[in-house]
């Protein structure tokens, strides 16, 4: 009896609607979409890194066929330093990453899409080492440009599952 109660109450999850965004892999027409983006140059440190980011994830299904789309996107990149000591010496820091992003058709030139992304973490600052905050400083930036470039291919991924 409890069995069928859970079955009946499970059957409505069935018709749900949700679907797997890269369905066939590689081959899905998601994949493919994303494959025919091309990512501008991004100025600077953090612009190298999200750049690669970006094409290392649409290059997935990459058959070399030219691309249709273009995405432009501009970087904001603060450290701001907090939890003061008694002697005003920082002890710990705050890096934020923040993309705004469009995606150009390159045949009409117009922009089909545009968004932000971003993200932020803590870094501890070493006072007895300036190597080490320094190396925290790059690996956290390293760490941000992944998230963000994440949530700007997730979020393109899904405009391009609902559009032939």
């Amino acid at each position: 009896m409890k069995r069928v109660a859970a079955l009946l109450l499970l059957a409505p999850l069935s018709a749900c609607g949700l679907h797997p965004l890269y369905a066939d892999g590689a081959s899905g027409s998601v994949a493919r979409s994303l494959a025919r983006i091309e990512v501008s140059p991004i100025e600077g440190k953090a612009g190298w890194l999200m750049r690669n980011a970006l094409r290392d994830r649409f290059a997935v299904a990459s058959d070399g066929a030219a691309p249709l789309y273009r995405l432009d996107v501009k970087l904001d990149d603060q450290i701001t330093g907090y939890g003061v000591r008694p002697d005003d010496a920082v002890t710990r820091e705050r890096r934020r990453l923040r993309a705004r992003y469009q995606l150009v058709d390159l045949e009409k030139g117009t922009v089909l899409f545009e968004a932000t992304a971003g993200s932020d973490e803590g870094i501890d600052v070493i006072s007895s080492s300036e190597y080490a905050t320094i190396a925290a400083e790059n690996t956290s930036l390293e760490r941000l440009s992944g998230i963000v470039a994440d949530q700007i291919v997730t979020r393109l991924a899904t405009r391009a599952r609902g559009t032939p």
